[in-house]
């Protein structure tokens, strides 16, 4: 069984910095590509950023630029570096996993296994 648990959220003012960390358990080929998508209240699940196993990194546009993926195979962690935060990314953060070797992708059902979501909250 897959197990993602994220951690590192927060209250941060406009400006400020926070790291995301995601920590996977279970079978270790389930996690070639590990993706961030959030979501905002009122809103559909967005794509953020997603790294493949050989870090081949892909952002959505409104974080290129400030935030940073990044992961550490042997511990198969994969973090997400936010920096120069802004009240829109408020938002649920949720760390996935996808199993197949391939180009990651940014679409929430190419995604087999989430985790239960960290809450950022960015003040004014």
């Amino acid at each position: 069984q897959v197990q993602l648990a994220e951690s590192g959220g927060g209250l941060v003012q406009a400006g400020g910095s926070l790291r995301l960390s995601c920590v996977a358990s279970g079978r270790s080929n389930s996690f070639y590509n590990m993706g961030w998508f959030r979501q905002a209240p009122g809103k559909e699940r967005e794509f953020v950023a997603a790294i493949s196993r050989n870090n081949i990194a892909y952002y959505a546009d409104s974080v290129k630029g400030r935030f940073t993926i990044s992961r550490d195979n042997a511990k198969n962690t994969v973090y997400l570096q936010m920096n120069s935060l802004k009240p829109e990314d408020t938002a649920a953060y949720y760390c996935a996993a996808d199993g197949r070797p391939r180009v990651p992708r940014v679409t929430t059902t190419s995604y087999d296994y989430w985790g239960q979501g960290t809450q950022v909250t960015v003040s004014s």
